[in-house]
C-alpha cells in the first residue's frame, strides 16, 4: 500500500513563487535537494518493504506529508501573494501533465498483463479499477472491497496501490477550490490577516480530520485506511507547515538533533509499527511528525545567520546526487513496482518473493521507473526550456507542435482512451453474461444433477457447468440481493421473512454469511413444507459470545459483531422461534479440519435456558491453498478442472462433526451435516453435477444450494418431526 511522489517543486523558502525550479535556483541554495533525497528514501523504504517484508513501512504517509507541504505551501503563497491570479485553471493543467501520462503507460501495461497472467475471473476487478485509478477514486473502490465481505478474500489487485493516488488527487482538487475561493472573498478584506485566517482555517481542518481518521480507526480500520477525509489531516498538516516554515530560526545543533531523530523515526517506522492495522489512526503521527520535523530542519535557513545557510548533515547526505536520483524516480518507481511484484508473484505461484526474485523485480521496476521519467513524465511535463542563465523561456506553440513530444503526448492520450473503452466493453460483456444467469433457477435437473450426483449417485450427462465461471460471482441468495444481511458497519438486527410467511412454525436463520447461504434451500422446504425462515443474518459474524471476534479470513478485529450478536440474541429469545438454524463449527486457522468454537458454547447455552432447540449445522468447507483463500472459479478459468481446482476433504473436515460431542450436554441440540453434498470420500471437488459448487471460495452458489435442498429437508424433518 503506497503513495506517489509529491509533484514538484521543492522550492520551499517563504517567499518563493513555487513556479518552477530553474537552474538558478538549483545553483542557489533555495531549492530543496534533501526533500528530494527523502522522497528517495521513502519509495525505496516502500518498495523494500513491499517486495520482502509484506509491510507497510510509513513511506505512505512520508509522500502524503510532502506532498501537502509543495503543493499546500505554492497555493498558499498564491493566496497570500497581492495580486496573483487566482485563475485555477493552470494548476490543474500542470497536475494532469505531472500525474497522468506515466499512470495511463503503467494501468496499459498492467492491462495487457492482466490478460496474459489472470484468469479472465479477476478481469472484472482489473476493469473496474483502471477506471476508478483513472477517474481519482480507487481509494473507495478498495474501500468498498473491503467492506464487502464476499470480496474480502479476492487475491491482491495490481493496481491496490493507487488508492494513494485518488486521495492526493481528491486533495489536490478540494484544496485548489478552497484555498482560491477563501482568496478570492477575503484577500482583500482581510488584508494582513490573511495568513493568520488560512492557518486557523487550516489548523481546524486538521484536526478535524485527525479525530475524524480516530474515530473511523477504531469503527472500521481496514476501510478508514482508504479514506480520504481520514487521511486529509496528513496532507493538510504539510500545508500548514507550508504557512509557517518562513518564521523558523532554530541553531545548527538543534537542527542537527531533530534531523537525526526525524530521519531515525522514518527509517525505523515499518519495522516498529504495523501500518496496515494502525494507519491511519494515531500512529501516523510518527512518519507524518517526522517528517515535518525534517522539512523544518532545514528550513528558513539562508535568513537565519546561526546556520550560515548550510544545512545540518542528515540533510545534507539526503541531497547527495544518490539519493536525489532516486527521488527523481520515485513517482514512476512507485507505480511500477507494486504491479510487477503482483504479477510476478501470480506467475511463479508464490505468496511471498525471494531475495533473488524480489531483487529482480526491484531492478526491472527501477529500470521502467527511469525510462519511464525520462521518456513519458518528463518531456511531457514541461512546456518550456531553461537556457544557460537559468531563465524559462516560453515555446511557441506552432514550435512545440513540431516536436516528438506531440507524438508522445497523442500516444499516452491513446492509451488512455483504449483503456477506458476495453474496460467498459469487458464491463458490458460481464453484464451480458450475467444477465443469461438469470435461467439458473428453471436449468433441468437431469442436465444439471448437482448434489444429486453425490446424494442418489444420479447420472451426469455431458453438459455445460453452469453457473459459468462468470456468472459464479452473482449467483447469491436471496438475502444477499434484497438487503437482508447486515453489513460489516451495521450493528442493526434487520430481519426478513421467507418461506411459507403464513404458517404457524418458524425457524430462525442466524448468524454470518455461512449460515446466510442456506437460505435457497430453507426457502424451498419452507414452501414445501409450510414453515416461515425469519432472517437474522451480519456479514462475518457467526453467533458467539467471544468479547472481540475476528473476522475469519483476516483476522481483523470485529467489535460490531460482538454488539450486535448481544441485540439478535435478545431479538431471538423475544421473537423464540420453534428453531434457530445456524453454524455448529468452523475451520481451524492452525491445522487440517474443522472445530466447534468454544465460544459457541454460550450461545447454546442461552437459548437452551430459553428452551429453544438449535438446528446446528456443520460449517461447509472452507477452500485454502497455501493459506490463501482459493477461488475454484479462478482455477476453472485458468484451465483446472474439478479435481485439481478442488481440495482434498482431511485438509477442511475432521473424520466426524465436532458438534456431535456436545449432544449430551445440550439435548436441544440438533446436529446437521451435509458434508457429504459436498465433498466425496477423499475429495472436495469444484464441480459436481455439471453445477459449480462455490461462487466464491466459501460460498454455496445459489445453483447448487438448490440441488442440496431435498437432502436439507430430510434432516431437518428427522430433527424436527413436523413432516
Amino acid at each position: 500500500m503506497m503513495t506517489l511522489a509529491p509533484p514538484r517543486p521543492a522550492v520551499v523558502t517563504a517567499g518563493g513563487s513555487g513556479r518552477g525550479a530553474s537552474a538558478a535556483d538549483r545553483k542557489s541554495g533555495f531549492y530543496r535537494h534533501d526533500l528530494d533525497g527523502l522522497r528517495g528514501i521513502a519509495i525505496a523504504l516502500v518498495a523494500v518493504f513491499h517486495v520482502w517484508f509484506g509491510r507497510v513501512s510509513g513511506g505512505v504517509d512520508v509522500f502524503l506529508a510532502l506532498s501537502g507541504f509543495f503543493f499546500g505551501g505554492r497555493l498558499l503563497r498564491t493566496a497570500l501573494t497581492p495580486g496573483a491570479s487566482l485563475w485555477p485553471v493552470p494548476e490543474v493543467t500542470r497536475l494532469v501533465r505531472r500525474l497522468l501520462p506515466a499512470l495511463v503507460v503503467v494501468l496499459a501495461a498492467s492491462a495487457v498483463l492482466t490478460i496474459l497472467i489472470q484468469p479472465e475471473t479477476r478481469w472484472e476487478t482489473f476493469a473496474d479499477q483502471s477506471l476508478a485509478s483513472l477517474g481519482y477514486f480507487q481509494n473507495w473502490e478498495l474501500a468498498n472491497t473491503a467492506s464487502d465481505y464476499l470480496r474480502a478474500g479476492e487475491s491482491v489487485s495490481p493496481l491496490q496501490h493507487i488508492w494513494s493516488m485518488s486521495v492526493q488527487g481528491q486533495f489536490y482538487i478540494t484544496f485548489l477550490a478552497l484555498i482560491f475561493l477563501f482568496a478570492l472573498l477575503f484577500r482583500k478584506v482581510l488584508g494582513r490577516y490573511m495568513r493568520a485566517s488560512l492557518v486557523i482555517l487550516l489548523s481546524a481542518l486538521t484536526i478535524a480530520s485527525f479525530v475524524y481518521a480516530v474515530f473511523a480507526h477504531n469503527a472500521d480500520q481496514s476501510t478508514a485506511y482508504y479514506n480520504s477525509f481520514a487521511r486529509g489531516w496528513e496532507l493538510l498538516l504539510g500545508a500548514l507547515v507550508g504557512a509557517l516554515v518562513g518564521y523558523i530560526r532554530w541553531p545548527m545543533w538543534l537542527r542537527s538533533t531533530v534531523a537525526v531523530v526525524a530521519l531515525a523515526a522514518i527509517l525505523s517506522c515499518g519495522a516498529l509499527i504495523d501500518g496496515v492495522k494502525e494507519f491511519p489512526g494515531p500512529w501516523a503521527l510518527v512518519p507524518v511528525g517526522a517528517t515535518m520535523l525534517f522539512i523544518l530542519t532545514g528550513a528558513n535557513r539562508l535568513a537565519d545567520p546561526r546556520t550560515g545557510g548550510k544545512l545540518p548533515f542528515p540533510n545534507r547526505l539526503l541531497a547527495t546526487k544518490t539519493f536525489v536520483w532516486l527521488g527523481s524516480i520515485a513517482y514512476s518507481l512507485y507505480l511500477w513496482h507494486w504491479p510487477l511484484l503482483i504479477f510476478w508473484l501470480v506467475y511463479a505461484d508464490r505468496q511471498h518473493a525471494g531475495v533473488v526474485d524480489g531483487a529482480g523485480v526491484l531492478l526491472v521496476s527501477v529500470l521502467l521507473a527511469y525510462l519511464t521519467t525520462k521518456y513519458v513524465e518528463n518531456p511531457l511535463r514541461y512546456r518550456s526550456t531553461g537556457t544557460d542563465t537559468g531563465q524559462l523561456v516560453k515555446i511557441p506553440l506552432r514550435t512545440r507542435l513540431r516536436r516528438p513530444t506531440i507524438v508522445l503526448g497523442s500516444i499516452v492520450a491513446a492509451l488512455g482512451v483504449a483503456l477506458t473503452v476495453t474496460s467498459f466493453t469487458w464491463r458490458e460483456h460481464i453484464l451480458v453474461q450475467r444477465a443469461n444467469a438469470e435461467n439458473l433457477g428453471t436449468l433441468e435437473s437431469l442436465e444439471y444433477p448437482g448434489a444429486h450426483a453425490l446424494l442418489d449417485n444420479a447420472p451426469v450427462p455431458d453438459a455445460p457447468m453452469r453457473p459459468t465461471v462468470l456468472e459464479a460471482k452473482e449467483d447469491l441468495p436471496e438475502t444477499t440481493v434484497d438487503g437482508c444481511i447486515s453489513d460489516f458497519s451495521n450493528v442493526d438486527v434487520i430481519t426478513c421473512s421467507y418461506g411459507d410467511q403464513s404458517a404457524t412454525h418458524t425457524i430462525a436463520l442466524a448468524g454470518g454469511s455461512h449460515a446466510e447461504h442456506w437460505i435457497t434451500a430453507l426457502d424451498l422446504l419452507g414452501k414445501l413444507h409450510h414453515f416461515k425462515v425469519t432472517t437474522y443474518l451480519k456479514m462475518g459474524c457467526p453467533l458467539t459470545t467471544e468479547d472481540v471476534p475476528l473476522v475469519m479470513g483476516d483476522n481483523r478485529p470485529y467489535p460490531k459483531c460482538h454488539t450486535w450478536n448481544d441485540a439478535v440474541m435478545k431479538k431471538i429469545i423475544a421473537d423464540r422461534p420453534d428453531y434457530v438454524f445456524t453454524t455448529a463449527t468452523r475451520p481451524w486457522n492452525i491445522k487440517p479440519g474443522d472445530v466447534m468454537p468454544g465460544t459457541y458454547v454460550g450461545i447454546w447455552q442461552t437459548l437452551s435456558d430459553n428452551n429453544i432447540p438449535i438446528l446446528a449445522m456443520r460449517d461447509t468447507p472452507w477452500l485454502v491453498r497455501k493459506s490463501q483463500p482459493f477461488f475454484p472459479a479462478d482455477c476453472l478459468a485458468d484451465g483446472g478442472n474439478g479435481i485439481s481446482c478442488g481440495i482434498r476433504r482431511s485438509d477442511v473436515l475432521a473424520a466426524s462433526n465436532p458438534a456431535l460431542i456436545w449432544v449430551n450436554r445440550f439435548p436441544l441440540l440438533k446436529p446437521l451435516d451435509m458434508s457429504d453434498a459436498v465433498c466425496r470420500k477423499d475429495v472436495c471437488r469444484a464441480v459436481e453435477g455439471n453445477v459449480l459448487i462455490y461462487h466464491d471460495s466459501h460460498h454455496i452458489s445459489k445453483t447448487y444450494m438448490r440441488t442440496m435442498a431435498d437432502e436439507l429437508g430430510r434432516q431437518i424433518g428427522v430433527a424436527t418431526h413436523w413432516w
